[in-house]
């Protein structure tokens, strides 16, 4: 089971830009999580093909479940 923390922005073309993390540290910090957002905003770290991203949108822990089939 691999997860993956999803931060969401906006752009300034009104679109969702989303930064990947794998392997998160459980449980997620929110408070942290939600600074650390802010400072990506803030510093204008990003830039996107919409542009730079404007303000958060959300996060959320995503879980992927892989099975092989044996043929």
């Amino acid at each position: 089971m691999a997860k993956t923390l999803e931060m969401q922005f906006i752009n300034e073309d009104g679109k969702t830009a989303t930064v990947s993390i794998e392997n998160p540290i459980e449980p997620v910090d929110t408070v942290a999580l939600a600074a650390a957002m802010d400072l990506i905003v803030a510093n204008d770290v990003f830039v996107t093909s919409g542009g730079s991203i404007v303000e958060k949108k959300g996060a959320r822990l995503v879980e992927r479940n892989v099975e092989t089939v044996e043929l």
